[in-house]
């Protein structure tokens, strides 16, 4: 598993431009109007992109393994966003049970790194205090936001309020010419570099790289965090191919 620390500053090189089975009953279905009104007022100068590690792709099964995000500082007066590499989250929670060895190809995670993880209590609990009420950036957010609201009902007893916001659609909709649809594709288009796929570190800081990217043309459809979520969620249904 790649630091976020140690990738971040990687990055900057001169050289380089039950408890064990969760017993989830929960299904987390909120609609658009509960995710309006729900969400309290986002911090529009600081934002939030992330990602996550978990033990599998069903978002009603599988376990939230791993978190990290990357904070996105907003000048609104110079229509700029920067982003703020000194603020930073990474953990890994601890598992009572493994995931499989396949999984743990993908993101790195092994088994004694998830059996020695943070309590997930202290994690959400320190990853709530640091977000506060930024809004959170994702790449295909709704896997995100399920993994985490539905670790922080079992084990915290309810969910974060924070506005959710896909990348995506906003991609998307900032370059309708282009028929991407994967982080993959979307990170070809622009020359992005990830040293690492899969990686929750590695993976967040390319999901905020295509963001910066998209900036320029999305500022002018949408600049501050209402209006970027409206037009993510009407922006879902551009044509990709």
């Amino acid at each position: 598993m790649i630091l976020i620390d140690g990738f971040l500053r990687s990055r900057l090189k001169p050289s380089e431009p039950s408890s064990s089975v969760w017993n989830w009953t929960m299904v987390v279905k909120m609609s658009w109007f509960d995710r309006f009104f729900s969400s309290t007022g986002a911090d529009e100068n600081r934002w939030i992109v992330l990602d996550v590690e978990t033990s599998g792709l069903d978002p009603y099964r599988d376990r939230l393994l791993a978190i990290a995000a990357l904070a996105i500082q907003v000048d609104h007066a110079k229509q700029k966003i920067t982003l703020d590499l000194s603020d930073s989250f990474e953990a890994v929670l601890r598992q009572d049970e493994v995931s499989d060895k396949d999984n743990i190809l993908l993101h790195g995670i092994g088994a004694h790194a998830q059996r020695s993880g943070q309590d997930p209590v202290l994690v959400l609990s320190q990853f709530r205090d640091w977000v506060g009420n930024s809004p959170l950036f994702a790449f295909h957010a709704a896997f995100d936001e399920a993994m985490i609201q539905r670790a922080y009902q079992y084990f915290v007893g309810k969910k974060i309020k924070n506005l959710w916001i896909d990348i995506e659609p906003l991609a998307a909709a900032s370059y309708p010419q282009i028929k991407a649809r994967t982080l993959d594709q979307w990170m070809a288009y622009f020359g992005i570099q990830c040293a690492v796929r899969h990686q929750a570190a590695a993976d967040t800081f390319a999901t905020a790289e295509l963001l910066m990217q998209i900036w320029p043309q999305l500022r002018p459809l949408a600049s501050n965090c209402r209006a970027l979520s409206h037009l993510a969620r009407q922006s879902r249904w551009i044509p990709r191919t």
